[in-house]
Order: C-alpha cells, then sequence, then structure tokens
C-alpha cells in the first residue's frame, strides 16, 4: 500500500512541478495545490498506515498499542489542508483581481509596474 501511494505522491509532484512552470498564473495555482496534496500524503504515510486500527491509548497505559496509527500526522494534515484551502481561496482571489486589472492571465504580460522595453536605453 505504502508502494502506491508513494508512486502516487511522485504523480503528483511530477504534475504540478509542470504546472507550475507554466507561464498562466491559473495553472500555477493548480500547481501549488497538487504540490499541497502531495506534501499532506506524505506526512500522513510517514504516520503509518493500519486498517481497522485506530490511534487510541488504553486505559491505565501511557501509549498506544503497538501497530497502529500514529496520531499526531494526522492532525498536522488536517490542519493543513484547512491552510491550503485558505490559500487557494486567496490565490484564487488574487488572480481573478489581476485578471480584471490587466486583463491576461500570463506572468510574462503583467509588466504594469515595469517600464515599456523600447523605453529602456
Amino acid at each position: 500500500m505504502e508502494a502506491l501511494l508513494a508512486v502516487a505522491i511522485g504523480v503528483l509532484v511530477a504534475a504540478s512541478v509542470y504546472l507550475m512552470l507554466a507561464r498562466n498564473v491559473l495553472r500555477f495555482i493548480f500547481g501549488l495545490v497538487l504540490i499541497s496534496n502531495a506534501a499532506n500524503l506524505t506526512i500522513f504515510v510517514a504516520g503509518r498506515l493500519t486498517v481497522g486500527a485506530p490511534p487510541l491509548i488504553a486505559k491505565g497505559t501511557e501509549a498506544p498499542a503497538d501497530g497502529v496509527a500514529n496520531a499526531l500526522p494526522q492532525a498536522l494534515v488536517l490542519t493543513a489542508i484547512v491552510i491550503g484551502f485558505g490559500l487557494f481561496a486567496f490565490a484564487l482571489v488574487l488572480m481573478f483581481r489581476a485578471y480584471t486589472t490587466l486583463g491576461t492571465l500570463y506572468s510574462d504580460e503583467m509588466r504594469i509596474a515595469e517600464p515599456p522595453e523600447d523605453a529602456i536605453g
């Protein structure tokens, strides 16, 4: 199971790098979401995968039984999902604002703060 998830993480990272190298800002945002999901999946897999064994501590013991998943990576992934959604919503609004102001989604054409090329030297 871990090998299948490792391949899935590799595919997600490869797809996200491909999307983030594009000049289109919308593709960049989708690549950012994919790499965030790949990182979340990596943290989740690092906490061990078990079927039907919840990470609960029995009464009177100080640690969970052997062979259960670690609860800390699960909590970290849940927090990262919420933060990632907030980042995605902010990036979409920022992209929409840039499109309405500049009229393009291509980063090469977003040159409002730079002088025209014919005015340089």
